[in-house]
């Protein structure tokens, strides 16, 4: 079997390929996050009406990705990403062009089920077709180009919605999408490595059952869920609060703040080396509490003070991600797929339920009421994180702590 090797013209193909289509993926995800105050100015809704448009896209990419894996068992790892790639960026077009709320609505649940197949194949394709020597490089790349999709189609958005309108932002969107799905058809290597198999339905639900019957999986899979919960809570109505009165913020201004988000790649390495030092379940808790403190500060009435609290509280997020999501992989003793898979399920889940939540709590008692509920969310996260010392050892023993980054 020929793997793709670093230094050659396929690896940096399928680097790529691959980087553009992380890119476009996230990028299309968030991107109604910064513009949620102009569509509720457009279509009359409420703040929680609003951060809809983004968590019926999470909770259905949440469920898609469970089942995506499956099918390209069957299909294929490149048909399957492609076909994802595609329907997500046509349905970008149809997003832009929505006449009604509940039309955007619509299409945004069924993107976000389209969109699920490109995490969910990935990175069994890198691990598949990469020399092992050159896997950590290509992973690296894939998951930096998901953490800028994240960050540049935020941005995007929150520029063009402020000098044209949130159509031609979620056009924009499109016609980016349109070009990373060329780019990967062009330069992704086919599938060397692939054996198709018939998918087993019943051992993948006992594989499921079995991980959901761990204590320490289920206190992990409950920190995905309030973590990232907390922080798409706190960002969904943090452009509500900036371009109100005192501060009366332009949205892009706004939208260039979520580029504190790439404070991210340089936490999840930083919690993985002092993990090794210190143990794992002790730098969790020095994450979460980070994320904590950070939200404390956004409840300052200076706007400085307020931006400061943001790449503090993203630092913290993001190490605590990197931790939990790396210490569940290291737990399965068997089904590692699955065990991840549920991980990822219940923490865009949780994106999705604690997004909207905050809607009611910003409309109830304004930013106060949402800081609430999200250090309501990690103190609970930290009462889970304890629990993990009672739950038994994980399964190698020796293990502290390995760092990753996916958003």
């Amino acid at each position: 079997m020929g793997y793709i090797q670093k230094g050659t013209s396929a690896f940096h193909k399928a680097n790529l390929a691959f980087f553009a289509a992380g890119f476009n993926t996230f990028a299309i995800l968030y991107s109604t996050q910064p513009i949620m105050p102009e569509l509720s100015k457009a279509f009359g809704v409420s703040p929680a009406v609003a951060s809809l448009s983004l968590s019926v896209t999470t909770i259905s990419l949440a469920v898609s990705m469970l089942f995506f894996g499956i099918w390209s068992e069957v299909k294929g790892r490149k048909p399957v990403m492609m076909i994802s790639l595609v329907a997500a960026s046509a349905l970008s077009v149809l997003t832009a062009v929505s006449p009604t709320f509940e039309w955007l609505l619509f299409f945004r649940v069924i993107q976000g089920i389209a969109l699920g197949g490109l995490p969910s194949i990935a990175m069994a394709y890198l691990g598949e077709e990469m020399e092992p020597k050159s896997l950590g490089v290509a992973m690296g790349l894939y998951i930096s180009g998901n953490s800028l999709g994240a960050v540049g189609g935020r941005i995007m958005t929150g520029i063009l919605v402020d000098f044209f309108s949130w159509h031609v932002a979620m056009g924009a969107i499109s016609l980016m999408s349109l070009v990373a799905c060329l780019i990967f058809w062009v330069n992704l290597p086919r599938s060397q490595n692939f054996q198709p198999s018939s998918p087993d339905l019943r051992s993948l639900l006992l594989a499921f059952a079995g991980h959901l019957k761990d204590r320490g999986m289920l206190c992990l899979y409950g920190i995905g869920f309030l973590i990232l919960g907390s922080n798409v809570a706190l960002f969904n109505y943090l452009g509500y609060m900036l371009t109100s009165p005192p501060y009366s913020l332009s949205q892009s201004l706004v939208g260039w703040i979520f580029i504190v988000y790439l404070v991210g790649t340089v936490s999840s390495v930083w919690t993985a080396r002092i993990a090794d030092r210190y143990g794992r379940q002790k730098i969790l808790i020095l994450s979460l509490g980070l994320t904590l403190f950070g939200v404390c500060l956004t409840l300052d009435a200076s706007l400085w003070v307020k931006l400061l609290g943001l790449p503090i509280l993203v630092f913290g997020f993001f190490g605590s991600h990197s931790l939990a999501s790396a210490w569940v992989g290291r737990r399965a003793l068997r089904n590692k797929a699955q065990a991840s898979s549920l991980y990822l399920f219940f923490y865009y889940a949780g994106s999705s339920v604690a997004g909207t939540m905050g809607g009611y709590f910003w409309s109830m008692y304004g930013w106060g009421g949402v800081v609430g509920l999200v250090a309501a969310f990690l103190l609970f996260a930290h009462v889970l994180a304890i629990c993990l010392a009672k739950v038994g050892q994980s399964v190698s023993e020796g293990w502290k702590g390995q760092g990753t980054v996916s958003r």
